[in-house]
């Protein structure tokens, strides 16, 4: 997958990896990059299409699709964590965090996959798709392994019409959304570079940090060890 040339689309582009992403691909020569909102007044992107877009409803998924016709590249970028736990006194914002990272980023991809044969999809997923870290982020940490889950199943669905499906794994980045940690963070036009490489590379995953790869790596074995380093994780 090349990107110089291409018609690309970014959810979430308002700020943090979205505005990194559509600014990187402009950078990498795509013809036309639609950024995109539930607030389009706030992209301030030079060279852009801003769009309205909030995933989570569909007339709102039906309009954009409408407006953009055909396309090269699917960024799937939109997000949200609520630091919902999952046995708190209430389910609701664990049901947005479902709404917007699970059931929204399949709404878009169902309205677009038909566009992008030959092309590509990019989710941004999370080192949390793999193991759970703190109750409060144990809503979001489901949302994504569901999304991951979802990435690999469209992979294999949309293999027919070679549209290459790629997910973006990573821990630590400098967005908003981990504003509230004071650790070191990977400057999101970096995530971004190592994305887009991946992705013109025809990779399927693209593992951005060291703590992500540790996770991963972590998988096939027992999950005492792993969660021994996480206190109150374990019984005795």
């Amino acid at each position: 997958m090349q990107i110089n040339g291409t018609k690309a689309l970014v959810t979430g582009a308002n700020r943090g990896l979205g505005k990194a992403f559509a600014e990187a691909l402009l950078a990498r020569g795509a013809a036309t990059v639609y950024a995109t909102a539930r607030r389009p007044d706030r992209i301030d992107i030079p060279g852009v299409v801003p769009l309205q877009l909030d995933i989570t409803d569909p007339a709102s998924i039906d309009a954009a699709a409408a407006e953009v016709g055909d396309l090269d590249i699917l960024v799937n970028n939109a997000g949200i964590s609520t630091d919902a736990p999952l046995l708190g006194p209430s389910i609701d914002d664990i049901r947005r965090e479902f709404e917007t990272n699970f059931w929204g980023t399949l709404a878009v991809t169902r309205a677009f996959a038909p566009r992008l044969a030959g092309g590509a999809i990019l989710n941004v997923i999370s080192a949390l798709s793999w193991y759970a870290f703190a109750p409060s982020s144990n809503g979001y940490a489901a949302s994504k392994a569901a999304e991951w889950s979802l990435t690999n199943g469209v992979r294999l669905e949309l293999a027919d019409q070679k549209t290459q499906v790629t997910a973006l794994a990573l821990a630590i980045a400098d967005t908003d959304m981990m504003a509230g940690y004071d650790i070191p963070k990977l400057p999101p036009h970096e995530v971004v570079g190592m994305a887009l490489d991946g992705l013109e590379a025809g990779k399927l995953e693209v593992i951005a940090d060291r703590p992500t790869a540790n996770v991963k790596a972590s998988l096939s074995q027992d999950p005492a060890l792993f969660y021994a380093d996480i206190p109150g994780a374990l019984f005795g």
